[in-house]
């Protein structure tokens, strides 16, 4: 993949989040420093980058697809109140599932998990009103 200034803002922006920004949210984001730039190039770039391992693509939440900066393994915790995902730590979960798995006589090599539920947040919230 050639050097692109605006790939590279787009993949320097989406990694110093710890957040998972739709394309539209991450435009809003890069437009502040490259007011130019077209949400079709934002778009085009993240498919890009998904498609070279660079960052990862969530697809089928809500309908909608989020991008996420870190490649390390790692799983996902979607919230059903506020639609925010957060990463939740692969090694723990693959010990507990790899063994409870193994146990029916299956050889896990890797797995993908999200999780959905409501997050501290939005419970707070809801115990508020």
């Amino acid at each position: 993949m050639r050097y692109s200034k605006q790939r590279d803002v787009i993949l320097q922006t989406l990694k110093a989040k710890r957040e998972h920004p739709t394309a539209e949210q991450l435009y809003a984001m890069v437009k502040a420093v490259l007011p130019d730039i077209s949400l079709a190039t934002v778009y085009r770039n993240l498919n890009q980058l998904a498609e070279c391992g660079e960052i990862l693509k969530l697809e089928g939440l809500n309908n909608m697809a989020y991008y996420d900066g870190c490649v390390e393994k790692h799983h996902h915790f979607i919230c059903t109140k506020c639609n925010k995902v957060y990463d939740i730590n692969h090694s723990e979960a693959f010990d507990f599932l790899r063994k409870e798995v193994s146990t029916n006589g299956f050889q896990v090599d890797d797995f993908d998990l999200v999780f959905k539920g409501i997050c501290p947040e939005c419970l707070r919230k809801t115990k508020i009103n």
